[in-house]
């Protein structure tokens, strides 16, 4: 039975699911169920609230599922939460807009911070033992004396991850300013939401999103380079 448990907490997001839960099922709800009439008459506040409760349900049965919280996940929760609280208290669309630059723009603040610090949070993402053999790559990189043009190679890397979260803050401001156009409280307004946090997904996160890949193979291409060992050997696959 534990051996059972244990497997159950690492099992994989099923990303159909995270899909419909953080993108379509909320778009649908405020954009086609918000209005006054019809069998799925919701109303404005109404439809906002049942959208925004299955991003926000996800989350929280996603962390008893998995037992692991990072600091990321809590600003998406934190940010899905304020865009509810925003929208029911119908405060003026340039606080959402707002809202909706910060988080990127923290997480963006908090990894600029870490580099200059020494404690680069990027390398607990890409250069971990959940990853990558590391015990075997440091003992090479201290061997061939390469251990400070790999930490160079960290950080000139960490500021693109900095660079994509501030990408994603900018896009987040200008989108919400653009779609954001009805008073607060109305009909409009919900469906206004809805169609930010559908059009957010392709215009915001697919970029973003191509910036950290390019630079996890960069990394990976780096660590094979300076260490001489086969990409295959040092990263972990799944048994």
């Amino acid at each position: 039975m534990s051996i059972t448990m244990e497997e159950s907490k690492k099992k994989k997001e099923n990303t159909l699911v995270s899909l419909l839960c953080n993108i379509v099922i909320p778009v649908i709800v405020m954009t086609k169920m918000n209005g006054s009439e019809g069998t799925f008459g919701l109303g404005p506040k109404l439809s906002l609230v049942i959208a925004l409760s299955f991003p926000l349900i996800y989350g929280v049965v996603s962390f008893f599922r998995t037992k692991q919280v990072n600091f990321i996940s809590v600003l998406g929760f934190v940010s899905v939460l304020l865009t509810g609280v925003f929208g029911l208290l119908e405060l003026n669309p340039l606080m959402l807009a707002i809202k909706e630059a910060s988080v990127p723009l923290i997480i963006a603040i908090v990894i600029f911070v870490s580099i200059k610090m020494g404690k680069n949070v990027v390398s607990s993402l890409f250069f971990n033992e959940d990853i990558m053999d590391m015990k075997r790559i440091n003992c090479v990189l201290e061997e061939k004396g390469k251990r400070e043009e790999f930490d160079a190679m960290f950080r000139k890397s960490s500021y693109w991850v900095v660079f994509s979260f501030l990408l994603s803050s900018i896009l987040n401001f200008t989108l919400a300013r653009i779609i954001l156009q009805s008073p607060p409280g109305t009909e409009a307004y919900t469906a206004e939401i809805g169609k930010l946090t559908g059009l957010s997904f392709p215009i915001i996160a697919v970029p973003c999103t191509i910036i950290l890949v390019v630079v996890m193979f960069y990394i990976f291409k780096q660590i094979t380079k300076l260490t001489g060992i086969p990409l295959e050997e040092i990263v972990k696959t799944e048994k």
